[in-house]
């Protein structure tokens, strides 16, 4: 059974994943346009990826995991390229590479990032409740 400070650290851990998930949207959407970086070519964008860490002593097929961010990786996928020939950048086909962002999975990525550290922040409401009643129930 989880344990009222599991249960908080379990949360905790949800909301600094999906904290590192929506910071690296907005850096993705900032970047969107980027077509010159100190690396030589345009932003590449970049996902979290995350891993699940077992609470200490916690055992069996129902225990619960920690998540943490185990590292920041950058997307395979090739650049977009746009025919913009007056551009400073334009190769000599006259094509920009520009970042391998899209938009709209970006924002898609950031209402499911919310949503997700909404839930998490309403759990650790909730085992905060429960744990003020059981303190109650003394009384």
């Amino acid at each position: 059974m989880l344990g009222t400070f599991s249960a908080f650290e379990v949360a905790a851990s949800g909301l600094s994943a999906e904290r590192t998930r929506m910071n690296t949207i907005a850096s993705n959407l900032a970047n969107a346009r980027t077509t010159r970086t100190d690396e030589g070519g345009p932003y590449r964008r970049i996902d979290p990826v995350f891993q699940a860490i077992p609470l200490r002593g916690a055992t069996g097929a129902q225990a619960a995991s920690m998540v943490k961010v185990a590292r920041i990786q950058q997307d395979t996928r090739d650049p977009q390229m746009v025919y913009e020939p007056g551009h400073p950048d334009a190769d000599g086909s006259g094509y920009v590479r520009y970042p391998n962002v899209n938009v709209v999975e970006e924002m898609v990525n950031m209402i499911t990032a919310s949503r997700a550290y909404e839930a998490g922040v309403t759990s650790i409401e909730t085992v905060k409740g429960m744990a003020h009643s059981a303190l109650g129930i003394g009384k």
